[in-house]
């Protein structure tokens, strides 16, 4: 079986081996494809693996060996669900890989802004801590997490994960979700609608899927709507935030910080407005790429090819 893996490198640059997904066909791997690449590079493909390469109806449509797309990743916003449906391909995706890796990254973010670690790290590097008068000092405002509320924008494995960690903080939870499903069995926690949580919440979340109707909901009006103080993590799609309207924020002290993983446009531009922007740390879409993540969505890939291999596909997300 004809198998391409598109872009690769960010799955594995080095460390999380293909071995298990060779012994199943005949596979190329490429670490990086162009789009204008993707039909020379898997005109005979049955299979076709990407994580970031989108793979448009009229590729679909010029791919007619095309049996399997394998999504190396939980999200799937990159392909063309119909088109696939149309031509009776099977689309799978890897859901549950990263949470625990995602809800660490968002705590290890907001620690930062709690107990400044990077500005104080570089403050005692540059001798400021040696011309001291006294044994400790601080450059900015420290808090504690116990007590504060944390606003959860969405409930699902991520989301959940995240206020499990902050419930162990002794934050009180918020949380929101179209659909809302049982409450965890810790308090304080409840459900909330969006604008409740975005008024009351000292740090916001963002854990939910991009969809038509919620793309660039953060924007001017909800950030106005937010304490102060208020800190906004997003670790989901930069396309959730309008960065203009944040960047306006942050530069006027309508919230008191953010800190994102994710932007609208990956890798960053050079004229994003964000990176000037004042209380603000931004690190380049990492919160998944642990090795213990990458490692669990390179196993379940394997399951994916396999399941499908024996007539039984699993993970799927189009519908016949």
């Amino acid at each position: 079986m004809r198998m391409v893996i598109l872009d690769g490198y960010t799955v594995n640059p080095g460390d999380n081996p293909w071995s298990e997904l060779e012994k199943l066909g005949e596979l190329s791997v490429y670490d990086r494809t162009p789009q204008s690449k993707i039909l020379e590079r898997c005109m005979d493909a049955e299979i076709i693996f990407t994580n970031k390469n989108i793979l448009t109806e009229q590729i679909i449509n010029s791919l007619p060996n095309l049996k399997f797309i394998s999504v190396l990743a939980t999200g799937y916003n990159t392909i063309d669900i119909s088109a696939a449906t149309k031509n009776e391909i099977i689309v799978s995706n890897v859901p549950g890989y990263s949470p625990p890796s995602v809800a660490q990254h968002v705590f290890a973010l907001l620690l930062n802004f709690s107990n400044q670690v990077s500005l104080h790290d570089k403050a005692v590097k540059n001798g400021e801590w040696s011309s001291q008068e006294d044994f400790c000092f601080w450059k900015a405002p420290l808090f504690e997490l116990q007590g504060k509320k944390l606003g959860v924008v969405g409930f699902g494995d991520i989301g959940s994960k995240v206020a499990a960690l902050a419930n162990a903080f002794g934050m009180e939870v918020i949380a929101y979700a179209p659909r809302p499903k049982q409450k965890p069995d810790y308090l304080p926690f409840k459900f909330s609608g969006l604008e409740e949580l975005m008024r009351e919440s000292d740090v916001i979340s963002l854990h939910c899927p991009l969809t038509v109707e919620n793309e660039k909901f953060i924007n001017r009006s909800i950030l106005q709507s937010m304490k102060k103080n208020a800190i906004l993590i997003n670790t989901a799609r930069g396309q959730l935030i309008n960065e203009e309207d944040l960047a306006e924020a942050l530069k006027t002290g309508t919230i008191g910080g953010a800190a994102l993983d994710v932007v609208d446009k990956e890798p960053i531009q050079p004229n994003n407005p964000l990176l000037d922007a004042p209380n603000i740390i931004i690190t380049p879409h990492i919160a998944w790429a642990t090795l213990e993540a990458r490692t669990r969505l390179t196993k379940s890939t394997v399951k994916n090819v396999e399941s499908f291999i024996k007539g039984n596909p699993v993970n799927v997300v189009n519908n016949f």
